[in-house]
Order: C-alpha cells, then sequence, then structure tokens
C-alpha cells in the first residue's frame, strides 16, 4: 500500500514539473510573440534636420534589433534632395517600414510614404501633388521635373508586379503603378477613370486605396498595426538628440539677427578698448553659433564660412596694420557681409531668377540691419560703460592729463640747463648734440652755425628743446 502511494506522489510531482516547465515554454513563447516597433515622426518640412533623424532612427532601429518600421507621417512636403535620400534609406532597409499618413503627405512627403511597404491613411487624408516647385510655389523647369517623374516611377516599381495569365492571356500588374506616381507630378498624364490631363494628382484615402496605393484606412497607430496582424508589441520612439532640438532653436531668424548683432558689436567693442579680450571672445563664440547650425542645416557651404573669414583678417589687416581705410577695409567689409547673408540662402545658385534673387536680398536686409544696430547699440553702450560713473570705467582711460597740472610727454630735466655753459659735441646748423654737465643734449644754435668744440651757453628751453648761443670768449 506505501509502496503504491509513493508511486502516485512520484507521478504528481513529476506532472508537476512538466506543468511547470510548459507554463515557462508558454510564457516564452508570447513573450517571443512580442514584436517591438520602432516609431518615427516625420511632422514638418523635409530637409537636412528629417533626414539625420531617419538616419539616426534607423541606427536604433538596428540596434534594438526592432521587427518593424512605423513613420509617422504629416508634411506638406520639403526638399527633393533629403527626400530621396530618405526614399533610398527606406528602399534599403532590410526591415518592414510601413507609413501612416495623418492628413499630409504632399510632394516630397508622397515620394517617402511610396517608398513604404505599406501605406495607411486616417480619413480625409491626402497623398500626392509632387511637382516640383520654387520657394515661390512656381513649377520648376522641365529638367526638374523629368527627373521628379522618373524617381517617383522607379520608387512605385521598386514594390514589384504580379504575373496573371487569364484566358491565355498574360497581365503584368504593378502593386504600385508607375503611371499614377508620374500623374502625382506631370499634369500632362491621362489615367482613364484616374486623372485627366492638365491636373496635378492627389489621393485622397479611398482613392488611394481604390488605386492601390494605400492598404487601408485607420485613425491611430494601433489600428495600423493591427491590419498589419501585429497584435502583441511596444513601441519605442524615436527622441531627437540635444544637438538636435538646439539646432532647430538657433536657425530662428530672430536669433540669427542676434548672433549677428554680437557679432559686429564684439568686433566694434574690442576696436575701441584693445585687449580686453571678452569682447572679441564673445564675437567668436556668437560666429561658431551662427555658423554651425546653418552647416548642419546643409545651408552654410565651407567656402562661405571661409568669405566670412577672410573678411574679418581683412579688416584686422586694414586696422592694425595698414591704418586709413582702403581695398583691404571695404574688401573685408563686402566679404563679412556676403559671408553672412549666403549662409542663410540653402543652396545658392546664381542663376538670378526671381526666387533666388528675394531669398538673397532678404537674408541681405537682415544682416545690414542687424550690423546697423548693432554699431549704433555699441556706441551708444560705449558711452554708458566707459563712462566715469559706470562700474566698467576703469577699463578706460578717461582722465585728462593737462600740462598746468605737470603732466609732459618729454624729459624735463633739461629745464635746468638755462645758464649753463658747455662744449659743442657736433657742428649745429643749427642743430646738433651738445656736451653740458658731462651729458649729452640735443641743441639748436639760436644765432647761425656752431662750430665743433666751441663753447655755448643754454639760452631758454622751449617746447622740449635747448637752444644755444655761442659764449663771448669764442668770438
Amino acid at each position: 500500500m506505501n509502496h503504491f502511494k509513493n508511486i502516485t506522489l512520484s507521478l504528481l510531482a513529476l506532472l508537476s514539473s512538466f506543468s511547470m516547465q510548459a507554463n515557462s515554454i508558454s510564457d516564452s513563447i508570447v513573450e517571443s510573440t512580442e514584436k517591438l516597433v520602432y516609431k518615427l515622426d516625420i511632422k514638418r518640412e523635409i530637409g537636412p534636420a528629417v533626414w539625420r533623424q531617419t538616419k539616426d532612427a534607423f541606427k536604433e532601429a538596428d540596434a534594438a534589433n526592432a521587427d518593424l518600421i512605423l513613420i509617422h507621417m504629416n508634411t506638406y512636403g520639403g526638399m527633393v534632395i533629403h527626400a530621396d535620400s530618405i526614399r533610398t534609406a527606406i528602399l534599403n532597409q532590410k526591415k518592414p517600414v510601413y507609413v501612416f499618413i495623418d492628413n499630409n503627405a504632399a510632394s516630397a512627403g508622397a515620394l517617402i510614404s511610396i517608398a513604404c511597404d505599406s501605406i495607411y491613411m486616417r480619413p480625409g487624408a491626402n497623398i500626392g501633388a509632387a511637382t516640383v516647385v520654387n520657394q515661390t510655389g512656381q513649377a520648376m523647369p522641365d529638367k526638374y521635373q523629368s527627373y521628379m517623374r522618373s524617381t517617383m516611377r522607379a520608387t512605385a516599381e521598386s514594390h514589384g508586379k504580379d504575373t496573371i495569365v487569364q484566358a491565355g492571356d498574360t497581365i503584368y500588374k504593378w502593386h504600385r503603378d508607375p503611371l499614377i506616381a508620374e500623374a502625382m507630378v506631370d499634369p500632362r498624364t491621362y489615367i482613364e477613370n484616374v486623372i485627366d490631363t492638365g491636373k496635378v494628382l492627389t489621393f485622397t484615402a479611398e482613392e488611394a486605396i481604390a488605386n492601390g496605393y494605400c492598404e487601408g484606412v485607420t485613425n491611430n497607430i494601433d489600428e495600423v498595426l493591427e491590419k498589419v496582424g501585429v497584435k502583441e508589441y511596444s513601441i519605442k520612439a524615436y527622441k531627437p538628440s540635444g544637438v538636435e532640438k538646439m539646432v532647430d532653436f538657433m536657425i530662428n531668424p530672430v536669433l540669427q539677427g542676434i548672433l549677428i548683432m554680437i557679432i559686429i558689436g564684439g568686433i566694434y567693442f574690442e576696436l575701441q578698448t584693445p585687449g580686453i579680450g571678452f569682447p572679441i571672445l564673445a564675437s567668436v563664440i556668437a560666429a561658431v553659433l551662427y555658423f554651425s547650425p546653418l552647416y548642419l542645416e546643409g545651408m552654410a557651404e565651407n567656402w562661405e564660412i571661409i568669405l566670412f573669414g577672410v573678411g574679418v583678417v581683412l579688416l584686422a589687416v586694414e586696422i592694425f596694420v595698414v591704418p586709413g581705410f582702403g581695398v583691404a577695409g571695404v574688401s573685408g567689409i563686402i566679404f563679412i557681409i556676403t559671408g553672412l547673408t549666403l549662409s542663410m540662402v540653402d543652396n545658392v545658385a546664381f542663376d538670378f531668377e526671381a526666387h533666388h534673387i528675394n531669398t538673397i536680398v532678404a537674408s541681405l536686409l537682415l544682416v545690414i540691419f542687424s550690423m546697423l544696430v548693432a554699431i549704433v547699440g555699441s556706441i551708444y553702450l560705449t558711452k554708458k560703460l566707459f563712462s566715469n560713473k559706470s562700474f566698467l570705467g576703469n577699463l578706460a582711460l578717461s582722465t585728462v592729463e593737462n600740462s598746468e597740472e605737470g603732466y609732459v610727454g618729454v624729459d624735463m630735466r633739461a629745464r635746468t640747463l638755462v645758464g649753463k655753459t658747455g662744449t659743442a659735441m657736433s657742428v649745429l646748423r643749427p642743430s646738433g648734440k651738445v656736451i653740458i654737465d658731462n651729458q649729452i643734449y640735443d641743441a639748436k644754435s639760436e644765432d647761425g652755425f656752431i662750430d665743433k668744440e666751441a663753447e655755448v651757453e643754454v639760452i631758454k628751453f622751449e617746447t622740449g628743446q635747448v637752444y644755444v648761443i655761442k659764449t663771448e670768449t669764442n668770438e
């Protein structure tokens, strides 16, 4: 009986062990089925910042071993060059990349969306209108449109096509029709029951679904993940670094104007009070803060920054080496203004089109206005800060050294020589040197030439000059 009881207990313990292992395996399976979703927001104009953030986000997604990448988009477009870079990164990404269009995916946003593996749109959202335009909204020449048409077609073709055999005929059906992608750029494209000529194609959510440019309508990220079959998931969102936030803050035009004022004001202060060091240090720091974000944004080119530096050097040469105001000074000012101005203009093109001229003029006016304010403000602050009553008054010489109070710029010991006699050390004609009390002095004859070694008498001392005559013994 006891033996049977022991066998029963052993069987129960073994079953309990199997049950625990099964639960552990079950938990592991549940854990392994949870997907890691990496989310990237593109909710601004497409530009250098978005491209940098996309690269960083894709690197973080790979490092975190994310299962898929989800782009949350709401943009009216931006720069084609950076949109194309993002498109290429998506096409080369091994992980699935989905996009949720939260209202807008226009122009460059449409190109990026078409590159994604699946497109989902909020009710009322739009995708399309990818004609290349300038900053005033006018369509660029066909050279630019041709390249954009090709890029849109190639992106659509990258998703492949199905081969369908019907009644002995072979039909190729694109997952994303390249002609539709082209119609989003070129108003001359005609597609039956889709778009007439003379119009640029833009889809609503339902129209995009009907034409193969949207996989479904959803209201939020959770519904998107449900549509793609992801039940258990955790979301890791990309967060811009401190540097990215600082760059976004520093490219504000108002702040750029203030930095220009500090640059010019610092140079002016240093010229007024050379040797202090703080004004020029403030100017250097302001220059770094001015050019760094513009350089990272792809606006300031190397040659523009060098141009500004050369201008500063030329201005310094004009002031300290060749005083006056000539070619170096004028060239320095022109170089400084040009460097500051063109650094705020993206992709400077010397084709003199209206939109380029308008942008350059606007930047030039901002630079000139900031410089004028800096100069006027510096003059005012100089008077205030370095007055006798201010705490910085001791940094500048403000005392007047009057001669009546004994301040002179020459050796006054020669005043005591009046009435004394000495010997001409050299011929005085009428100036020369004399020896009096075994000391050599510069002297000037009051009665014509005096021969060397003749005896002389000091008759007066004026404006730092000893005046002598021949003594009667020489006559």
